[in-house]
């Protein structure tokens, strides 16, 4: 284990658990109230879970660090049509909770899981194998590379009918950005355009006719997200007109850890949609930019990986947990401040959530595997060019 730590990046180790331990202590104090008063639970009910949640991925997370990426080809298809399965199983025999049909629960544990935080991280680990392997056999045939995404487009659909627009967006999004990075010849880029638009097409008539209620009223609601603080008697605007007020309370230096006025059930998600909110009004902007420092950080640590990587297939890997990050983060943020309809996106490594958790530091401790591949394979080519 000590050779395996040697080999890691260190700036993501460390910013990954600074990140970790900020969320466990803005889970705590932002949900502490909630936990009493809306759910009659001791004040550190969400801490205890999330905690749980954070030692359950580590784990995994040391397990994932002794795979080989190339044992991933062998699999990549299980997952797939395992997490299609499962998101059909879900809309059939799935528990709607807030008019949404995401979650199994898990029956005497109190626990649920959303299948669709995981289809993201499956999907990327499919794209990198599946064109990994084009690329080595140099295939040419470009209806082949649009395989991965007519994929993404059916776990999309399925997302969509839950309804969760959050999730299918940003399922899709990092579909096509690890699409872009794809060596293909700029040939054919017209060609797959209009496919992509068909493919577009034939998305939204399969929507309509799926016969799933996808435009209530709750979920149109969310369109109209501009101006909260003049719509306060609606959902959108309430929620996120006090998110504002959390971080105008805040200041520079905040009101201390564990005073928010907020959490006291003006914000109803204080401990997962608006925990930056809470975060920014107890310990203050400035705080809070240093949060997105980290992110920032974060970011180009996964993005250093990614460019570094020996093969197409570890590159995909790295660059999807890059996208995976970026859009839960930009999405997260700009929902909390009405740039962006609010869509229930989890911040990353902040916000309380058991499958999105795990998720993150999973696909975290995958992008470490990648950078270790990295190291092991320059020092073998050093050590063949020193015994030439």
């Amino acid at each position: 284990m000590k050779k395996t730590f040697s080999k890691m990046d260190k700036p993501l180790l460390f910013v990954m658990i600074l990140l970790c331990s900020i969320g466990l202590l803005m889970v705590f104090s932002s949900s502490s109230v909630a936990a009493i008063l809306r759910y009659n639970k001791p004040p550190t009910y969400f801490f205890i879970r999330q905690l749980a949640f954070f030692i359950v991925s580590f784990i995994g997370g040391l397990i994932i660090l002794k795979i080989p990426t190339k044992w991933y080809k062998n699999i990549s298809w299980l997952l797939i049509i395992g997490i299609i399965t499962v998101l059909i199983l879900l809309l059939l025999y799935g528990k709607i909770t807030s008019h949404v049909q995401s979650w199994f629960y898990i029956p005497g544990t109190g626990f649920a899981i959303q299948p669709s935080e995981f289809a993201k991280s499956f999907l990327i680990i499919f794209m990198a194998t599946f064109y990994n392997s084009l690329i080595k056999r140099k295939v040419n045939n470009i209806y082949l590379y649009l395989i991965p995404l007519s994929i993404a487009g059916i776990i999309g659909l399925l997302i969509l009918m839950q309804p969760d627009f959050g999730s299918a967006a940003i399922l899709l999004g990092i579909a096509f950005c690890i699409f872009l990075s794809v060596p293909i010849s700029k040939s054919n880029l017209p060609k797959i355009m209009m496919i992509l638009g068909i493919g577009a097409v034939l998305l939204g008539v399969l929507l309509l006719y799926s016969g799933t209620d996808i435009l209530n009223s709750e979920q149109m609601s969310r369109f109209k997200f501009q101006n909260p603080c003049q719509r306060y008697k609606e959902k959108t605007g309430y929620q996120v007109c006090n998110g504002y007020i959390a971080i105008n309370s805040g200041g520079l230096t905040g009101v201390g850890i564990g005073k928010s006025t907020q959490k006291y059930l003006y914000l109803p998600e204080s401990h997962t949609d608006f925990i930056f909110a809470v975060l920014v009004e107890e310990l203050g902007l400035l705080t809070g930019i240093g949060v997105l420092a980290l992110y920032a950080i974060l970011l180009y640590r996964i993005l250093k990986i990614a460019k570094e990587a020996y093969n197409l297939r570890n590159s995909i890997i790295a660059y999807g947990t890059f996208w995976l990050f970026a859009f839960h983060i930009v999405i997260n943020l700009s929902g909390m401040l009405a740039i962006l309809p609010l869509t229930g996106v989890p911040l990353p490594l902040l916000s309380y959530g058991g499958s999105s958790t795990i998720n993150f530091v999973a696909m975290l401790f995958l992008t470490q595997r990648v950078a270790i591949e990295n190291k092991t394979t320059k020092y073998n080519l050093e050590m063949q060019q020193i015994t030439k």
